[in-house]
């Protein structure tokens, strides 16, 4: 097992640029920093920015970062994330000459907005702002929530991954993509190839079965959401639940002109736009 002082090691943590305000790029399933190329340089311009792997990527090189009891929640991953935040940018601050630490913005993308709710449930004084891309706090449809699949699709997914990875990630990576856009294709699915099937698999049941409706209310963080306008595995409808929920409804929702769940990859220039003018805000 990897010890918290070495976490940020273990998930290739790095940051670059500088800036009073700190930027944290968390990327979502079957992803890596790489999902974050097209935008980091230009945010490093004006801000120190966050980047990693979670722990279930095929970009880190020690298998056994992941435990799946661990990750059978969102909450392990919760808890990385704030270690993560701690070490490289609490710590860093309070050992530098500045007389202020830095304020940190959250953008996680997929999985990783829900992520970045419950971190901001458990230490809500650490983040400035949370930016949710492509979030959605359950997939499953039921009678009074339209979350884009019916159990037995979701079942169906498990049981492809099971038996034929590499087809099921070569289609998945067409799906979730903007399909006008090959390159992005290609590089979200040797991204997903890289993670092991059983990491794949069990990751999959954590992030398909969750349900994290009963926590949005309870976000006290200030929330802009960003939504593409058409994607595969987010209905247009989740948003506007998201939105109706945190803060009682106070928080803003931007559509990205763009197909796809992967703006950051098929629409960078519109997302960063979006991006700053939410940071100024």
């Amino acid at each position: 097992m990897v010890m918290r002082k070495d976490l940020a090691r273990g998930m290739n943590a790095r940051t670059i640029g500088s800036g009073k305000e700190t930027i944290v790029l968390a990327h979502g399933y079957g992803g890596d920093q790489s999902i974050w190329d097209k935008i980091v340089p230009e945010l490093a311009a004006s801000h120190r920015v966050l980047v990693f792997d979670w722990c279930f990527s095929g970009a880190v090189k020690d298998p056994t970062l992941y435990e799946p009891a661990k990750y059978g929640s969102y909450d392990g991953f919760a808890e990385d994330l704030i270690g993560l935040i701690e070490e490289l940018v609490i710590k860093v601050d309070e050992s530098s000459s500045s007389s202020s630490s830095s304020s940190v913005y959250y953008v996680g993308h997929s999985m990783s907005a829900m992520i970045g709710c419950i971190a901001s449930l458990k230490r809500p004084n650490l983040f400035q702002g949370l930016i949710l891309v492509g979030a959605s706090p359950r997939f499953i449809n039921s009678e009074d929530y339209e979350g884009g699949f019916e159990m037995s699709q979701i079942e169906q997914l498990f049981s492809s991954i099971e038996s034929n990875f590499e087809e099921w990630a070569t289609n998945f990576a067409s799906l979730v993509v903007d399909s006008s856009d090959p390159l992005s294709i290609d590089k979200f699915e040797k991204c997903l190839k890289k993670m092991r099937p059983e990491v794949a698999l069990s990751l999959a049941k954590t992030v398909f079965l969750s349900d994290c409706r009963d926590i949005l209310d309870k976000v006290v963080v200030p929330c802009h959401i960003m939504q593409t306008r058409n994607d595969a595995v987010v209905p247009s409808s989740v948003p506007k639940y998201i939105q109706s929920k945190i803060m009682n409804g106070t928080c803003h929702v931007d559509i990205i002109d763009t197909d796809g769940h992967f703006p950051q990859l098929t629409a960078h220039t519109q997302f960063l736009e979006v991006l700053f003018r939410i940071l100024v805000s």
